[in-house]
């Protein structure tokens, strides 16, 4: 998705942007992939220990660069960073859109119509962007959902 942002964003560095994609889940090698929601502190400490510990594995140059730019990540402050997390919870919601209702859990019935609308505040475009989501999502639960039971077993 970022890569395909470059005329959408000039004046950013759509090559950042794409790194930070490419690495912003390197954690998750080690612990696996845990829904935001469901993650507990314990989780994101032992995520967080374990890609510390592979990074400065790393030669130092190497590790001195996944450091800062998790850093900028983290920080959310410059226009690359917050469009890396924008596109992050906006995947996610376009996967949810993609997948049947009956993979969905309870809570995501409401997260996929509230979601990330304060993450892509900062840009009109990623802004409309999200407005086109949520009209995918309440489409398809009004067409597949009415009558749904959102018990998964």
């Amino acid at each position: 998705m970022a890569l395909l942002l470059r005329n959408e964003f000039p004046d950013a560095d759509i090559d950042k942007v794409v790194n930070m994609c490419l690495i912003h889940d390197l954690g998750e090698c080690f612990t696996g992939d845990i829904p935001t929601f469901l993650k507990t502190d314990a989780e994101r400490k032992t995520e967080d220990s374990l890609l510390k510990k592979w990074i400065d594995s790393m030669p130092v140059e190497v590790a001195d660069d996944l450091t800062a730019l998790f850093s900028e990540m983290e920080a959310q402050k410059t226009t690359e960073a917050k469009i890396y997390k924008a596109l992050d919870k906006l995947e996610a919601l376009i996967q949810h859109n993609e997948s049947p209702l009956n993979t969905w859990s309870e809570n995501e019935f409401e997260l996929n119509k509230t979601y990330a609308f304060d993450t892509v505040s900062f840009s009109e475009w990623l802004t409309e962007l999200r407005k086109a989501i949520l009209e995918d999502t309440i489409e398809k639960i009004s067409a597949e959902g009415s009558s749904f039971d959102t018990d998964i077993s």
